[in-house]
């Protein structure tokens, strides 16, 4: 979506936001960030050394086993 974004209207702005979503994901561990990059040998949790973007090796890594923890598991009571 953010991309999106900055294609249409260029600004810094939009720059910001765009890295702020990917500060914010790595911060929490989300998605791709929940694995170690094994392209620029950074842990989990962190950003890849390419700024902004997130290395093909670790999407599929990530991909591979996601992990499906979060907030709504933790609401929902265990089915029986």
């Amino acid at each position: 979506m953010i991309s999106i974004l900055s294609a249409v209207i260029p600004s810094p702005a939009a720059d910001a936001a765009h890295e702020a979503a990917h500060e914010t994901a790595a911060r929490f561990w989300q998605g791709a960030y929940s694995v170690a990059c094994p392209t620029c040998h950074v842990q989990a949790g962190e950003l890849c050394l390419a700024r902004r973007s997130i290395h093909a090796a670790r999407r599929s890594l990530y991909l591979q086993n996601p992990k499906t923890t979060g907030l709504v598991p933790l609401l929902v009571g265990r089915v029986r």
